[in-house]
């Protein structure tokens, strides 16, 4: 006797009669919709198995990751580690061999799914003879959304262009067309923002704007993937990191996951050893010379800091410096590639 098709996830058998909501009250049917208001959104970017091969080189091999509602994930690694191909499949630019993408909670292929999608890629040309305000109402009727000829005029001002918006784009820096590109990626009023480099260009000011635009757009519920060579802007907005390494996942968490716990680093003169064991009951202790450096738990890194100092000096200790440390992400970063190019 032949199998018949498989029952969908979640949904009734084949050859199952589907129930009678017609004599549901209307009590019922409205519980029923709280019950699915209720639900927590699906994540922004969800994709399993990523895998790509040109020729004979293999570009992405097994990447997943998720990249949840107002958050922003910084994607990491060397030239050629396969970031702006992940990026490219996740957007349906580039077919993946083999894997799975959900954006927004629909296929990534589905075209509503990539409407809701705003995207800075790393290279970029607009016509020349368009202005500023010309290429983002070409956009606007591109992605179908309406959006107001003010609101267009908002995202201007936001990446500093208002005074330029009657300008031919032909005229205009590479910065200057860094700060359209992310207002073109911002104007249709996207839930989720793919940024591939977007302070290649930029001056410390306009990476500085940047950095803010991406903070109030997690602040507003919106997720940001941020693919970028400058560890330090990535420290400063990321909430968490995924470091791609030769088409891996070499690495991936927070940044507290990531570089591990804070450590406290003291030049002392005069340590006997009842201070050395005052030192050890604060945290992992390491020494050379005069200089100490003590291991923080992590649920209390900066509170007990100033009770050690004085506990220190009632042991007769001469404290001249105390210092904050930890190690860097690029530290952080090397290590991992290091590792990978030993293995």
């Amino acid at each position: 006797m032949a199998a018949g098709p498989a029952a969908r996830p979640g949904g009734p058998s084949p050859g199952t009669a589907r129930p009678d909501t017609a004599g549901l009250d209307t009590a019922g049917l409205d519980s029923a919709r709280q019950l699915l208001a209720d639900l927590p959104p699906s994540a922004a970017v969800w994709c399993s198995g990523l895998r790509k091969r040109y020729g004979r080189r293999t570009a992405v091999d097994g990447v997943s990751f998720t990249v949840g509602r107002g958050e922003v994930l910084g994607l990491l690694g060397p030239n050629g580690a396969g970031k702006t191909s992940v990026i490219k499949m996740l957007l349906g630019l580039v077919r993946p061999d083999a894997g799975e993408v959900l954006l927004l909670g629909r296929p990534g292929q589905d075209p509503q799914a990539r409407a809701r999608v705003g995207y800075l890629p790393e290279l970029f040309r607009y016509q020349p003879w368009l202005t500023a305000a010309e290429v983002l109402a070409l956009h606007v009727r591109l992605s179908g959304t309406a959006v107001p000829a003010a609101e267009q005029r908002d995202r201007l001002a936001l990446v500093g262009l208002a005074e330029r918006a009657g300008d031919r784009v032909g005229g205009f820096s590479k910065g200057m067309q860094q700060r359209l590109g992310l207002a073109v990626a911002l104007v249709a009023r996207p839930e989720l923002v793919v940024l591939d480099e977007p302070t290649s260009a930029l001056d410390p000011l306009g990476r500085a704007d940047v950095r803010d635009v991406v903070l109030s757009l997690r602040d507003s519920g919106v997720a940001v993937l941020l693919n970028s060579h400058l560890i330090g802007e990535v420290e400063r907005v990321c909430d968490r990191v995924v470091i791609l390494d030769k088409g891996r996942v070499a690495a991936s968490g927070t940044l507290a996951e990531l570089l591990g716990a804070r450590e406290l680093r003291l030049h002392l003169e005069g340590v006997g050893a009842a201070a050395e064991q005052r030192l050890a009951a604060a945290g992992r202790l390491t020494r050379s010379g005069d200089w100490f450096s003590v291991a923080l738990p992590d649920d209390d890194e900066a509170a007990g800091v100033p009770d050690l100092v004085a506990d220190l000096v009632g042991h007769g200790v001469r404290v001249h410096a105390v210092e904050p440390a930890r190690i860097s992400l690029e530290e952080r970063l090397l290590g991992i590639l290091r590792d990978g190019e030993r293995r």
